[in-house]
């Protein structure tokens, strides 16, 4: 798919392959599960501008160039990319006839909002974006390891899975990194104790336990290349790591993913 680092043409690599609309800094093909977003220089001349921040957030402002921005369309879109299984593809713009470059896949964590200029020169709220590194400073409990959670019962992990998928708005994005771990370990707990120990996909209990005692399973994001980062759980299952390798190296590895999603279905009504 895509390399970080390196350059593509928007308009043959991304938009001639995925569709999309070809013009603006949010693009939402109709027949692809993904969310393109582009960052740039012309948020500048009306005093804010997209970038990272020590925390290791970067700060994206949505779209919208007349009036108060919304919740909806891009920005809708990048809100609820999680929750609607699509990844968020982030791209630099290197200017105008130039190139863009990949800068990876990231995940919205939380929002805020700010007071800014429109196109017409007049005061608007805007909405910014704190996006987090998909996969960045993951959990060090051990990948397919329950962690005991006292007194919680499948349906309070449950809960707590899905409230945690929600980006929520908050002022301090210096945060969302500590947040985005916890969302993490909310979704993987669910899942892991969903799956009871069994392979969410072939039925067949767990190939070993790890040293804790507890059956070995492995996390698997159905609607992304890599497995990194939160997700909404109805895209996520607990599978024994064979099957993970097939489905990320297999030739039948599509097939048992699309399997995999339609299990889910039937799991997460």
């Amino acid at each position: 798919m895509f390399v970080v680092g390196q350059e593509y043409s928007r308009k043959n690599d991304i938009h001639g392959v995925y569709g999309g609309q070809s013009q603006g800094g949010i693009s939402t093909p109709a027949s692809h599960p993904m969310v393109f977003i582009f960052t740039g220089k012309s948020g500048e001349q009306h005093g804010y501008a997209d970038g990272w921040q020590d925390s290791g957030v970067f700060l994206y402002t949505g779209e919208g160039q007349v009036g108060d921005m919304s919740f909806k369309a891009g920005n809708l879109a990048i809100r609820d990319h999680d929750r609607n299984g699509k990844p968020l593809l982030l791209f630099e713009a290197l200017g105008k006839s130039k190139p863009v470059r990949f800068m990876g896949q990231f995940s919205c964590q939380s929002w805020d909002t700010f007071q800014g200029e429109d196109r017409e020169g007049d005061m608007r709220e805007c909405i910014r974006f704190h996006l987090v590194p998909s996969g960045t400073e993951r959990s060090t409990t051990e990948d397919g390891e329950l962690e005991e959670i006292e007194g919680a019962s499948l349906e309070d992990l449950r809960k707590r899975a899905f409230e945690a998928s929600v980006p929520r708005q908050s002022k301090n994005w210096n945060d969302a990194p500590r947040a985005y771990r916890t969302r993490s370990k909310a979704v993987r707990d669910y899942v892991l104790a969903r799956a009871g120990g069994v392979c969410e996909l072939t039925g067949k209990p767990a190939p070993f336990f790890t040293t804790s005692g507890q059956p070995y399973l492995e996390v698997h994001h159905t609607q992304r290349l890599s497995d990194d980062g939160p997700d909404d759980p109805r895209f996520v299952a607990a599978i024994c790591p064979t099957i993970h390798r097939e489905i990320h190296f297999g030739q039948n590895g599509i097939e048992l993913n699309r399997q995999l999603i339609e299990r889910l279905k039937t799991l997460e009504t």
